[in-house]
């Protein structure tokens, strides 16, 4: 069986390409993924999050973004794009383009069944490397879960998990709460 050669895809050439894009693509040290598109429960956790965020920071130095802004993990040499991500104080670009974020504070993946366990063991790793990084919030799209990484003064990430529609996700570091029962307005689960 022969072997189809990979072209390494340098950082400057991905961002170039992507850049012009039509579809969102990840980069994962000199590859270049597709990603695919996302389910209907996905995208209203998803907005349902984003809305929370937005109202609680309103007034705070903080910004809330959707799943089109970039997040470069450069000691991973990884360009990927998180379900919402939330920066505090002076956010930190890569580029003059503005669209690739260096510091995100808070990152929120809805887990889906390709993804999951992605999300939970290898891309949080590397999202660990994140120095400004304090929470990373997992949200379910199958069931009425949560599960939130809260980062230490000594470094480590305690987890909490969340079950119940009256639980309340508190995240002191960007003093904002997510109520569950706000994640998961208007989804149906089973």
């Amino acid at each position: 069986m022969s072997r189809q050669a990979q072209t390494y895809i340098t950082p400057e050439e991905y961002l170039a390409l992507e850049r012009r894009a039509e579809y969102k693509n990840e980069y994962f040290d000199g590859e270049i993924f597709a990603m695919v598109g996302a389910s209907r429960k996905h995208n209203l956790i998803t907005t349902n999050i984003t809305r929370e965020f937005s109202q609680q920071l309103k007034t705070k130095p903080c910004e809330v973004y959707s799943s089109d802004m970039r997040i470069r993990i450069p000691n991973a040499n990884i360009y990927t794009y998180a379900d919402v991500t939330v920066a505090c104080g002076e956010p930190k670009f890569e580029d003059a383009e503005l669209d690739t974020l260096l510091n995100p504070d808070l990152i929120v993946e809805v887990l889906s069944k390709s993804t999951a366990s992605y999300d939970r063991r290898q891309k949080f790793a590397f999202y660990r490397t994140i120095e400004s990084l304090t929470n990373y919030i997992l949200v379910s799209q199958e069931t009425l879960h949560v599960e939130h990484y809260a980062k230490q003064p000594d470094g480590r990430w305690l987890l909490s998990d969340f079950r119940s529609p009256d639980d309340v996700v508190k995240l002191d570091s960007i003093r904002c709460a997510l109520p569950l029962k706000e994640i998961y307005d208007k989804v149906s689960l089973p």
